[in-house]
């Protein structure tokens, strides 16, 4: 299975996690022209080397109409993605660990109304004291959709950038408490941010890995300056997009996580924990230009996994007031929350009666939508988690030939086993279409299956 899998231990910034993507491509100069020839609005890509605690990786440096939004820390310094509470005309500003601005994202709340970019002539807070007056244009998220649809670019790509945006744009509305109309991006802010989410949805599309998995992130520590005060970090939009990932701080001071980085991960995801046993073939080192300690960089590894270790999180209640057709139905929509399985066990329960275990098998990132899910759908009053490691191997889909059509075939295989089996909903459309038992079906799916082996 091709792998690419992310060390978040410094965080993640959406410029950050460009240049170590960029870094796995056999040249990166064509994905560099193409992103500058798609006409996001003034804006100006370029990758550089840089040198980390002697470590090279790729700088990428996003530039709209030459400018590049600097704030300031508590403690004065250059700093990244600082939020903003809602007001009118007034601009937070963030960036990679010294670098872009909100991850780009520049809250911009007003009441105006209306979804067209407009212009506002005013003074513009740079951090502390570097107030300065300039015109810009304002964006919602209708206007950055319209903008991102309008690319030359494959579907998947423009479907997912849209995706990731409106996450960005769901988590600053529930942090400030404002509908997601009235929430809007100041230019440099938002250019940004899209060149970061187009060109990072782009590379995971040209990479076409199998599966993406990431370490758990690293958001830093400490507090950041916005326009309006003092937040605690994570800042309130990352905070609410890192819902359900693992996540941990305390060990750098300063704002690590971005929006826009915890809005790829959580788009792009599939799992979060150690790295899988995989033979990694590239390594990519995207790097921020602020300085700390350790080396300020996101690694991406490349590389095919042979089975290997990841996490799970067990989640269960008891259920002894339910009916059959209520728990049936509860299951349903359990999977269609995002669970990966969901199984029943017979238990005795309190004051002698009959009940059953709800027990649902989540992964990391969709642990709380399915714990939300079995409270809506159970009686349940309070549900129990344990993260559990287990051994997995890779699997894969092909199809096979038999008399009655085509069979998908699960093929999986590592440490040393490999095992074959036919899908059982193929098997039973399969058998239902042409009216002949299923155990007939899946005996030539599996003569079809072996025969190629």
């Amino acid at each position: 299975m091709k792998t690419l899998y992310l060390e978040c231990q410094m965080g993640a910034a959406g410029d950050m996690l460009m240049a170590a993507l960029l870094e796995l491509l056999p040249d990166p100069a064509p994905f560099l022209a193409r992103m500058n020839a798609l006409g996001i609005p003034g804006v100006e890509i370029t990758g550089e080397p840089m040198q980390k605690c002697g470590i090279t990786g790729t700088h990428v440096r996003v530039r709209v109409r030459g400018e590049e939004e600097q704030s300031e820390d508590v403690g004065g310094h250059a700093h990244p993605h600082a939020q903003e509470a809602p007001h009118v005309h007034e601009h937070p500003h963030e960036h990679d660990h010294g670098e872009a601005p909100h991850d780009r994202g520049h809250l911009h709340e007003h009441e105006h109304g209306g979804e067209a970019p407009h212009t506002h002539e005013h003074g513009h807070e740079h951090g502390e004291g570097h107030s300065h007056p300039h015109g810009h244009h304002h964006y919602s998220f209708s206007d950055i959709r319209a903008l991102i649809e309008g690319f030359d670019l494959p579907a998947e790509v423009r479907s997912d950038a849209i995706a990731v945006y409106r996450l960005i744009a769901e988590a600053e509305s529930h942090a400030h408490g404002v509908a997601a109309e009235e929430v809007h991006f100041h230019e440099v802010g938002s250019m940004d941010a899209v060149a970061d989410i187009v060109g990072c949805c782009l590379l995971f599309h040209l990479i076409g890995a199998d599966r993406v998995a990431a370490s758990p992130v690293h958001v830093g520590s400490g507090f950041v300056r916005c326009a309006h005060g003092v937040l605690p970090v994570p800042a309130p939009a990352t905070a609410h997009l890192l819902r359900g990932v693992p996540a941990y701080g305390g060990e750098v001071r300063g704002e690590l996580c971005t929006p826009t980085g915890a809005a790829l991960l959580r788009h792009f995801v599939s799992s979060f924990g150690p790295m899988p046993v995989m033979a990694a073939e590239k390594i990519g080192y995207g790097m921020g230009s602020k300085e700390f300690e350790r080396a300020n960089c996101l690694r991406a590894f490349l590389g095919e996994e042979d089975g290997g270790i990841d996490e799970t999180c067990e989640l269960r209640c008891n259920l002894d007031d339910m009916t059959p057709e209520a728990v049936g139905a509860a299951v349903d929509l359990l999977f269609a929350a995002g669970a990966l399985d969901v199984f029943l066990t017979p238990i005795q329960m309190k004051k002698n009666r009959p009940g059953v275990m709800l027990t649902c098998l989540a992964r990391p990132a969709q642990k709380q939508a399915v714990v939300d899910a079995m409270l809506l759908h159970t009686s349940t009053l309070g549900v129990r988690e344990h993260t559990c490691r287990r051994t997995v191997l890779r699997s894969s889909l092909s199809t096979v030939d038999t008399p009655y059509g085509p069979i998908c075939i699960k093929r999986s295989s590592g440490h040393g086993v490999s095992k074959e089996k036919p899908e059982y909903v193929d098997v039973l459309a399969a058998a239902k279409a042409h009216g002949v038992p299923f155990e007939t079906v899946w005996r030539h799916a599996v003569a079809a299956c072996e025969s190629e082996a």
